[in-house]
């Protein structure tokens, strides 16, 4: 089993308050997050942007592996993963994530290519992350 670890404090109210995320790996450190980085314009990351930048890297990394098994060796793997937030009655929701693929794979087919980057898009990790079981445990001080 493999377990990865990330952390967020918020501070304030929802349009006035902000937040730092930061990552056990060090990568993300006290990185700031506000209302306006995620609603507006702001410079600045949000989870959403976040979300797409994890599905582009394990899309990425599934297809090479996957075109590997086959004998192939990718040059490139280029992935955009844009993610539509919407408001529904439930909610803002993430309503789609449309992964935009550009790789160069030498002596590869088109079709071959297409089948694995279909196999690639259902079997990798973070594809399959909004499928599962979310758990919670609460501490209130």
């Amino acid at each position: 089993m493999l377990k990865r670890e990330a952390s967020a404090v918020w501070t304030g109210g929802l349009k006035d308050g902000s937040g730092r995320l930061s990552s056990t790996s060090g990568v993300l450190k006290d990185t700031a997050y506000s209302f306006s980085t995620r609603f507006e314009s702001a410079p600045g990351t949000n989870p959403e942007e976040l979300v797409a930048a994890a599905h582009a890297g394990c899309f990425s990394m599934a297809l090479s592996g996957i075109l590997g098994e086959s004998g192939l060796k990718p040059e490139r793997i280029e992935t955009r993963a844009t993610v539509t937030m919407e408001k529904l009655d439930a909610g803002w929701t993430l309503t789609k994530i449309h992964l935009d693929l550009v790789a160069k794979v030498p002596g590869a087919a088109p079709v071959a290519l297409s089948a694995a980057a279909d196999k690639a898009k259902a079997g990798c990790p973070i594809s399959r992350v909004l499928k599962s079981e979310i758990t919670l445990s609460s501490r209130f001080v």
